[in-house]
């Protein structure tokens, strides 16, 4: 059976270390704790007294002081691991966790976890092929020495960095390295940190590189195991939940996060508040607890992602200039059908196209597979029918031989209607309200990722009325664009009322509007 030594990096709040501590070594578990140089000599002290007698703690030897973004981190992980390997001979696994880690899974669940498959939890990117770097420097972590702490020696770093840079004084990469990049957050087998630490000892080369990367903790052991571990035997993953912000933060969890967490395919979570003193409570009964069944969802990172994007959602730099002044042309008439149900929308279309006889091209702004001729390239993918979006009309225009084109839009897609509206062309709208059942708006959540299929039903009553809301906001943005042809019908009203708005969309008899709405099955789900 699996038994873990866990790593723990941590320089504040000596109380939550002890119950940290305490904690995950009831279980049987064991613990090396790496407590920074930089902390107060007296918190060190309350840590080192009150785990004395217990047998499944040991301290480092030795304490370095840590900064972020320097080789210290990844030192004092060396050492806290070395004291793991000597100290505990029947761990079985290493898991490397900070101070505001917490389990979010049951220790009975963790074992049977790691004893399923023997294997390394280590996420590992090719560092130059990947994107895992966003923004800011990428091949100069490595070529340059860097010296100095990014944030507490701003100036000292980008001056050194700058002088590297125009004297020409870069260096190689070891050759025999595949540098990787991914979290520093992992769990390795004990004969992989064993294999590790003896690299480390044997390889003052490769040490003296790694000693003035940036941000080395991020490509160190990432680097080191795939180097020496099979890939077959690497799942590609941190065993860790956490999010990351717009702005490069991590996400900070708290009381409210409970069943969101325990969804989610990890076996901690990081960062948990300091102030979630009742979430705490409750992941501390949860990991001693027995026979949980865990319903795992995983829709963590994309339900933070739209809660978090309402109100962006829909924007864009200012478009391309040949966007502005190029035109769909002024003889021209663009109808445009605006409905969050895209099958209602596409049930309306069928109709239209077959009676009215005007070419009609469905969500092609939201289908990649929405059926389109080729025009070159620029109809090839999502991204690029966007960005030469009046272009792509144009041509489509003049493909169908036509003066006048229906498209299907969703309404979340306000920037391309206010574009479209804008243009000399004769731009019409029409809005088709639907009803929106809790079963519906559970369905869309699922097919969105914001849900799972065992997500609990409590995450989804507090999401289903943020979506409501999302929904009804878009409607009302268009609502509040003040655009000049806009017509509306609705899932509620009789046909004959839709039949109005509907014939002036399309300038055809009532009659003929009449018998596009009287379809039964329009607004069916």
């Amino acid at each position: 059976m699996a038994k873990i030594a866990f790593i723990l990096l941590c320089h504040k709040d000596p109380l939550g270390i002890i119950q940290q501590a305490e904690r995950l070594t009831a279980a049987g578990d064991c613990m090396a704790i790496h407590f920074d140089a930089r902390a107060k000599a007296c918190d060190y002290e309350m840590i080192r007294s009150a785990l004395a007698a217990n047998p499944n703690v040991v301290l480092a030897r030795r304490r370095v002081k840590c900064g972020w973004g320097e080789w210290s981190l990844v030192q004092a992980t060396l050492h806290a691991a070395a004291a793991a390997v000597d100290a505990f001979a029947d761990a079985t696994h290493f898991y490397m966790l900070s101070g505001d880690c917490m389990a979010i899974k049951s220790a009975e669940y963790m074992h049977e976890f790691l004893d399923a498959d023997d294997v390394d939890y280590v996420e590992s990117f090719d560092f130059f092929a990947s994107d895992w770097i966003k923004t800011g420097m990428k091949e100069e972590r490595l070529i340059y020495r860097h010296f100095f702490n990014e944030r507490s020696h701003q100036w000292a770093f980008y001056q050194s960095f700058e002088w590297q840079r125009r004297l020409g004084l870069t260096r190689a990469i070891p050759a025999d390295l595949q540098i990787m990049i991914g979290s520093q957050w992992w769990c390795l087998r004990r004969r992989t940190i064993e294999w590790v630490l003896e690299f480390a000892a044997r390889r003052r080369d490769v040490m003296r590189f790694f000693r003035t990367t940036w941000i080395p903790d991020e490509t160190f052991f990432q680097t080191l195991v795939r180097h020496v571990v099979p890939d077959r035997e690497i799942r590609n993953r941190t065993p860790t939940f956490l999010i990351f912000s717009d702005y490069g933060m991590p996400v900070t969890f708290y009381n409210d996060h409970f069943d969101l967490l325990l969804s989610q395919d990890f076996l901690f979570a990081r960062k948990i508040s300091p102030d979630a003193a009742d979430l705490k409570r409750r992941l501390g009964d949860l990991f001693a607890s027995k026979g949980v069944e865990f319903q795992i969802s995983d829709e963590g990172r994309s339900l933070h992602k739209f809660l978090t994007g309402r109100g962006r959602e829909g924007r864009r730099f200012a478009p391309r200039f040949w966007e502005t002044e190029a035109s769909l042309g002024r003889e021209r008439e663009l109808l445009i059908l605006v409905c969050k149900k895209w099958h209602v929308a596409k049930r309306l279309a069928e109709g239209i196209r077959r009676i009215a006889g005007i070419p009609i091209i469905d969500y092609l702004f939201d289908e990649e597979a929405t059926p389109l001729p080729d025009l070159g390239g620029i109809q090839s993918t999502l991204e690029k029918r966007n960005r030469h979006r009046r272009a792509l009309m144009r041509m489509l225009f003049d493909y169908h031989a036509t003066d006048r084109l229906v498209i299907c839009l969703d309404p979340k897609n306000i920037e391309l209607i206010e574009d479209f509206c804008s243009d000399r062309s004769v731009t019409r709208l029409l809005e088709i309200g639907c009803s929106f059942t809790d079963d519906y708006l559970i369905g869309h959540a699922k097919r969105v990722g914001l849900a799972g299929e065992h997500t609990s039903p409590e995450t989804l009553a507090r999401l289903l009325p943020t979506i409501r809301f999302d929904l009804r906001y878009e409607s009302d943005r268009i609502r509040d664009g003040d655009f000049v042809h806009v017509h509306r019908i609705r899932e509620t009203a009789p046909a004959q009322e839709n039949a109005v708005p509907l014939a002036a969309f399309l300038s055809i008899a009532p009659e003929i509007a009449r018998e596009l709405v009287a379809n039964e099955n329009l607004f069916c789900d």
